[in-house]
């Protein structure tokens, strides 16, 4: 029996950004399958609703994986596609597997054979670098900092030495309420010079995306509290 095809449908960063960052083949998708694996059922329901989801919601199957999700055997999830069921992996906002656990669920759709479909579809980190004015041919995604203010600091003068070293753009991201408190020690970190990109609601109507030297960021008022926000730095 031919196996099933799981597609890695994007998610839209910002609430009524659907139709500016998803193609007609995502409406067209998700109404011709109707079994998922998400990261969070609840945004998953909501999201296939605004991208104009036509079948029933209770004829759904829907699998959550993720972070907070309960330890389940791996093959769980792959039950309907081994029996030629084509399914549908999100992530709770932007493109599924990059910074998202459902990495995991690709990595064994590869060990089963099963075909992987990437969509285009909205990431964070890609549109912060492409609007960031910094090196687009070598980059590196480094997450989640430290959160000890002293273990911070040293990461983000090594990232900083590092970018200086090898030109390389350095972006990461912060819990969106300590958001402030991150670019705050960036500012006293890093040298006067240096680049610093904040991309802070993409998609959304509030977009902001500033990218200065500290020396100049040291002169703006600012607040990016409790906003989704990507920060990048370039030396």
């Amino acid at each position: 029996m031919p196996k099933g095809t799981i597609f890695l449908l994007p998610v839209p960063l910002a609430e009524n950004s659907a139709e500016r960052t998803l193609t007609a083949w995502h409406g067209q998708l998700i109404n011709s399958i109707n079994t998922y694996i998400v990261e969070n059922e609840k945004t998953a329901r909501y999201w296939l609703r605004n991208m104009g989801l036509k079948t029933p919601q209770s004829e759904l199957v829907i699998h959550v994986y993720g972070k907070h999700s309960e330890k389940t055997a791996i093959s769980h999830y792959f039950k309907e596609l081994e029996t030629g069921t084509d399914v549908g992996l999100m992530s709770e906002a932007g493109c599924p597997a990059i910074a998202d656990p459902g990495s995991e669920i690709v990595a064994e759709a590869h060990k089963r054979n099963i075909k992987v479909v990437p969509m285009v579809g909205p990431n964070s980190i890609l549109l912060a670098l492409m609007a960031s004015g910094f090196n687009g041919q070598s980059f590196t995604f480094h997450g989640y900092l430290p959160i000890d203010k002293v273990q911070r600091s040293k990461r983000i003068k090594e990232l900083e030495s590092i970018s200086e070293r090898h030109k390389q753009t350095q972006i990461f991201i912060e819990t969106p309420f300590r958001n402030n408190q991150l670019l705050e020690e960036i500012l006293r970190t890093c040298q006067s010079h240096t680049r610093v990109c904040v991309a802070c609601n993409l998609t959304s109507g509030d977009e902001q995306i500033i990218s200065l030297p500290v020396e100049q960021w040291r002169k703006r008022s600012y607040d990016f509290h409790k906003k989704p926000t990507i920060f990048l730095l370039y030396k």
